[in-house]
């Protein structure tokens, strides 16, 4: 299957990379359709791992992704799978003579199951394995880069569960080329232009900021959610996310199976993407009981329209 591309903004050349590669959107029940779950965050060439269920190493790999560019993992639960995938993954990157550190940020109790395992199959590791752990509950930035933050918020499962905001950073606004050479502008002054100063000539004459730059593209949002039940008091962690993944197991006709299980429907992914006024809904963890995820998609359009389907190997764009 190759690679599908959705793309959100039209002037995508002046935008720089963020992309959502799906790896797995199935659920706990392996099948033959669907990969367990896994999502890769692609934001200017730096590389972060949503969860990481059987297999996922392998459509890395299928993927085209760069090993060595994948530096933090963030586990949303200890359900396995969600996890099974960790170990096999940490040893093959030993095997290919990894000296990076690899962050893994998920519920403390994740480091008690890995070591024992770390300590056996993965004796005399090429690099360091650190963890970052976070209590159920946690509305901390978990993690803050030069390019994003990433912020957890608790999701309503059978065991802790938690969803990730991951907020791009504002960028420089763009100098116009044009100006530099108009102006003779000097090169140690272009990054005070870009971040917002006026420019003052050597016979004192004031240029404006506005003149000078076009404003930077808005910082965008991507906001994963799986697994929970409904819960509209996470709407507050949603508002207004450019791309929100919002977990849909189960269509309406199993909305009671959904509520035993503590999973959405796919209407109640669409209901909290109206609820949050996301920009698009992307909807997966599909139940094993589904052989074509259309009626989950026609479900949640009829809440929320512009709703697409997770499916893997597609690469989205904000």
């Amino acid at each position: 299957m190759s690679a599908f591309t959705f793309t959100q903004n039209t002037k995508e050349s002046s935008m720089e990379k963020f992309e959502v590669h799906i790896l797995g959107c199935g659920s706990a029940l392996p099948t033959t359709r669907h990969n367990a779950t896994s999502q890769v965050i692609d934001l200017r060439d730096k590389l972060y791992m949503i969860d990481c269920g059987e297999g996922t190493q392998m459509q890395y790999r299928r993927a085209g992704l760069s090993f060595s560019r994948l530096n933090h993992i963030f586990i949303s639960h200890l359900h396995g799978d969600h996890c099974f995938g960790l170990i096999g993954l940490i040893s093959t990157f030993g095997m290919l003579g990894r000296t990076a550190t690899l962050h893994i940020h998920a519920f403390p109790e994740l480091e008690t199951i890995l070591r024992p395992q770390l300590d056996f199959f993965c004796e005399g590791l090429t690099y360091k394995v650190e963890f970052h752990p976070f209590t159920h509950g946690c509305t901390d930035i978990i993690h803050e880069d030069r390019s994003l933050t990433v912020q957890a918020f608790p999701l309503s499962h059978r065991l802790p569960c938690s969803g990730f905001v991951f907020r791009e950073k504002p960028t420089a606004a763009h100098i116009k080329r044009e100006m530099i050479d108009f102006y003779n502008i000097p090169f140690y002054q272009i990054n005070r232009i870009k971040n917002g100063e006026d420019y003052v000539t050597e016979e004192g004459k004031v240029i404006p900021n506005s003149r000078l730059t076009t404003p930077a593209a808005p910082a965008r949002t991507y906001v994963y959610s799986s697994d929970t039940a409904f819960n509209p008091n996470n709407v507050q962690y949603m508002r207004g996310a450019d791309l929100l993944f919002h977990e849909a197991t189960f269509a309406d006709d199993h909305a009671a199976r959904a509520v035993q299980t503590c999973h959405s429907t796919a209407k109640q992914a669409a209901e909290m993407a109206r609820l949050s006024g996301a920009k698009q809904l992307l909807i997966g963890h599909f139940s094993a009981r589904y052989t074509d995820e259309q009626i989950l998609l026609d479900e949640a359009r009829t809440v929320f329209p512009n709703t697409i389907l997770a499916e893997e190997r597609k690469v989205f764009k904000l």
